[in-house]
């Protein structure tokens, strides 16, 4: 290993601290654009709390809601404009995963010299990283992404058909408010959806990451397990706030550096998925549940060892040998069960989605990132026709 690593994120976490968000993002800015989504923060209170503790702290609040839960490129440069035009000198994303991101991205934008296009990666030649953005606050209301406390976002450019990634230094938040109970509302399929994507954040660097990596591995072993204990609990019942909290938590530690951190790894899943959410607006998670499984049996066909060891360690199966292809194989089978489960998808069918297009996918995610030989960078790398066959597999 040989590493660095810094994640400046300040993070409040616990039940009711969102009553702390005018203290807090007075310390960062006076007047600040609030980012929301499709509503439900409107519809079940969050934003008209945070509005009066963002009012008594003397915080002037300019709204930008309607981001889309794949967010649009236009929906980022509508939100930039507004906070130029208002003189926002603070951001805030309040909701799931894509309107934190949309708010990163906007925050960029402000001051971005150029078309904010050019900071997410989609197979150009000349990537310009943004080098500074407005201070960021982000409020998940959603366990999933873990936008919350790292620098990355994802953008869907509408026009083309094609979404994708940035990550940099100035886009990760100065503070996270991290309230459980701001889940409390999330329908049980969206709650599913969320605790699978947290899994794949973790199952990417476990499997497509350096080899070495024996504390990360437990890392990543301690996310999966404490999702799969506690996740269907808060599928179950709602309002289980304990469990709400472990998964919320889960969700952070998933993606905000540590599990990662040293093991270089690569994120084909992710990559594959984006095309599919690109094409037909699918909710990312639901995406995941199809495409990973399907993908772990394709890899574990070269590492069978890898996935033989997470059957033991996750699933507790005996391994009759270090590369038991039989038990890496019934581990996979029995994480896809513990995804259906709880009530996500595992066939595109599910999704509505068939094979016509199943070329176009695979040309679309080695287009977007891809290594000197054209292959999709992960344990296995994949070429097009490898990224079909995948696809093929889970209709």
């Amino acid at each position: 290993m040989k590493f660095e690593f810094e994640n400046p994120t300040h993070l409040v976490f616990g039940a009711g601290t969102l009553s702390q968000i005018g203290e807090i993002v007075r310390k960062h800015g006076k007047k600040a654009l609030l980012v929301t989504g499709g509503g439900s923060v409107k519809r079940n209170g969050t934003f008209e709390r945070a509005l009066s503790s963002l009012n008594a702290a003397g915080v002037t609040v300019i709204e930008c809601a309607g981001v889309e839960p794949n967010p649009r490129l236009s929906s980022v440069m509508r939100g930039a404009q507004i906070a130029r035009d208002e003189g926002c000198d603070i951001v805030i994303g309040m909701g799931g995963g894509s309107t934190m991101d949309a708010a990163k991205v906007m925050a960029a934008a402000v001051n971005y010299e150029g078309d904010p296009w050019e900071m997410i990666i989609h197979g150009q030649d000349n990537w310009r990283l943004p080098t500074s953005a407005l201070p960021i606050i982000t409020v998940p209301t959603l366990a999933a992404t873990g936008s919350e406390m790292n620098g990355g976002a994802v953008v869907t450019n509408e026009k083309t058909t094609v979404k994708s990634f940035v990550i940099a230094k100035c886009l990760y938040p100065r503070v996270a408010i991290v309230d459980p109970e701001l889940t409390l509302s999330v329908p049980p399929d969206q709650t599913a959806f969320g605790i699978c994507d947290l899994i794949t954040h973790v199952t990417e660097s476990y499997f497509n990451g350096a080899d070495g990596t024996p504390l990360q591995d437990r890392f990543a072993e301690g996310v999966i397990l404490t999702a799969m204990e506690w996740g269907p609990k808060a599928v179950t019942d709602g309002n289980n706030l304990e469990a709400r909290a472990q998964v919320q938590w889960a969700s952070v530690v998933a993606l905000n550096g540590w599990v990662q951190v040293g093991t270089a790894g690569a994120f084909p899943v992710h990559i594959i998925e984006h095309v599919l959410s690109a094409h037909h607006d699918i909710a990312h998670g639901a995406g995941l549940s199809v495409v990973n499984p399907a993908w772990m049996r394709f890899a574990a066909q070269t590492r069978p060892a890898r996935f033989a060891r997470f059957a033991q360690r996750i699933f507790g199966l005996s391994l009759k040998h270090p590369d038991d292809r039989d038990a890496a194989m019934e581990g996979i089978d029995r994480f896809e069960a513990f995804l259906h489960s709880i009530g996500c998808p595992t066939r595109l069918s599910q999704l509505e989605i068939g094979d016509a297009l199943l070329e176009r996918y695979a040309h679309d995610t080695v287009h977007i990132i891809h290594d000197g030989e054209g292959h999709l960078p992960g344990r296995p790398p994949m070429s097009e026709e490898d990224i079909v066959e995948i696809l093929r597999s889970a209709l």
